[in-house]
């Protein structure tokens, strides 16, 4: 895949494109976290992961992260579905499979609630109880003075917040997301709690499955980075061939 990709906001996005199968109209679509972008190396090597499995992937980044054009200081949920859906857009014909990883889940749950392009839903550590996250990790911070987890490169908006509080908990999304949904996350996640994930696997539509990952952490580290890539690029051989 060789072209450019902006968002409504004119915003280029950084990606890069992972093949498997050549001959194959379907793809697996890799959004990141916040403060992250497309080359975090486990993002990195799921979509390697993929690929080796002959699995079509693109991992991107959000508008303001990465090499991706944009502020970072106008990134929200809501704004990044946006990117989301220019994503689509430009894999228009594609099947498409989306997999978020932690504020990139909460795009994946809002996007597929309001998208039918995306076909497979995939939650990574995905976020859900937005206003909760919120309070807890950036209560104390003044938003437009201060930044998250003190790094500068990451300043705090008070449109981030705003999103974040707006949306509340995306549980009741659940309820409109009618594919096939795959959710991933640690017992030892202390950034986005798993309960998150529990939650929202209470309501969600069949066909769903939640697979826990003992010991994990919030990026699955360490041992758990291949049990983590395997289950996943089973999942997805699974879906793409029924």
């Amino acid at each position: 895949m060789n072209q450019e990709i902006r968002n409504s906001h004119g915003e280029r996005l950084d990606y890069t494109w992972h093949e498997g199968d050549a001959s194959s109209n379907k793809v697996v679509v890799i959004g990141h976290g916040v403060t992250g972008n497309k080359d975090r190396p486990f993002v990195v090597a799921l979509a390697e992961g993929l690929a080796a499995a002959g699995i079509n992937a693109l991992r991107f980044s959000f508008a303001g992260n990465g090499g991706s054009e944009g502020r970072f200081v106008d990134c929200h949920v809501t704004k990044e579905s946006g990117d989301l859906k220019a994503v689509l857009d430009a894999l228009d014909g594609k099947h498409i499979a989306y997999a978020g990883h932690s504020m990139g889940g909460a795009v994946g749950v809002l996007t597929a609630s309001e998208d039918s392009r995306i076909q497979h839903l995939i939650s990574l550590a995905g976020m859900v109880d937005t206003k909760k996250f919120a309070e807890t990790e950036f209560g104390d911070v003044t938003p437009d003075q201060g930044f998250m987890w003190d790094d500068e490169d990451c300043p705090l908006s008070q449109a981030y917040m705003d999103d974040l509080r707006t949306l509340n908990n995306l549980s009741d999304r659940a309820a409109k997301i009618h594919v096939p949904w795959f959710l991933v996350h640690g017992t030892e996640d202390d950034v986005v709690l798993i309960d998150d994930s529990k939650n929202i696997f209470e309501k969600a539509n069949e066909p769903k499955e939640l697979f826990i990952i003992e010991g994990a952490n919030h990026v699955f580290a360490d041992d758990a980075l291949q049990p983590m890539i395997q289950r996943v690029g089973d999942w997805v051989k699974e879906q793409f061939q029924s």
